[in-house]
């Protein structure tokens, strides 16, 4: 890897995030193209992902790693655009009705568009016809559903329902999670896929598209 790349890599493993704005220009300056310098930001958080997983790397460490990424991706999207690299796929993210949690559900974004997803969150408390509205103007491949309570997991099926009566439900893959949420669960509301975290989140959405 060549030097200013293997060093924006550490930068993102490292969460430095002062410093990423201007390591992605040098990356830039020195003739990468915006494709390789994201595929680079992509791959550190794959790595932290990974670290996350084998119990090396805690939220904490995830975090710090996905915003800085976050801040690389802000400098690099005009280039992006400019270039025409397309995004892996579209998430449409947000926490269900009745539910006000988003620490997870923000940490599950950051992480999709550390991977490449373009995601658009919309935010807590959802109810099903806002997503219902999401799926008919972002023509999302994926939507993703967090709820922390076991009160407000209901309204996952009900979201599920209100898409299938909108005749939406095949166009798009439902993902789901949260602290009280289960495969099972996920199985029984006949969501495509649950994810106990973030990292796995990613592994999920790619698994999906």
């Amino acid at each position: 890897m060549e030097g200013n790349l293997e060093s924006l890599y550490q930068s993102v493993m490292d969460g430095e995030m002062p410093v990423i704005k201007e390591k992605v220009q040098a990356a830039l300056q020195s003739g990468n193209s915006p494709q390789v310098v994201l595929d680079t930001m992509i791959n550190a958080m794959g790595e932290v992902g990974r670290l996350f997983e084998a119990g090396e790397y805690f939220v904490p460490e995830m975090l710090i790693s996905a915003r800085s990424m976050q801040v690389g991706l802000e400098l690099l999207k005009p280039y992006l655009i400019q270039a025409d690299v397309k995004p892996s796929g579209v998430v449409v993210i947000g926490t269900v009705k009745g539910d006000m949690h988003d620490i997870g559900k923000n940490l599950v974004g950051m992480m999709l568009e550390g991977a490449g997803f373009q995601v658009i969150d919309l935010g807590v408390d959802v109810p099903p016809e806002k997503f219902v509205s999401a799926v008919q103007e972002y023509k999302p491949q994926l939507l993703g559903f967090s709820a922390l309570l076991t009160t407000t997991m209901e309204s996952m099926k009900t979201t599920i329902s209100a898409l299938t009566e909108a005749g939406l439900r095949s166009q798009v893959k439902v993902m789901i999670g949260g602290a009280p949420v289960t495969s099972a669960f996920a199985e029984q509301i006949k969501a495509d896929g649950y994810a106990p975290d973030a990292s796995q989140a990613v592994s999920l959405a790619k698994s999906l598209v």
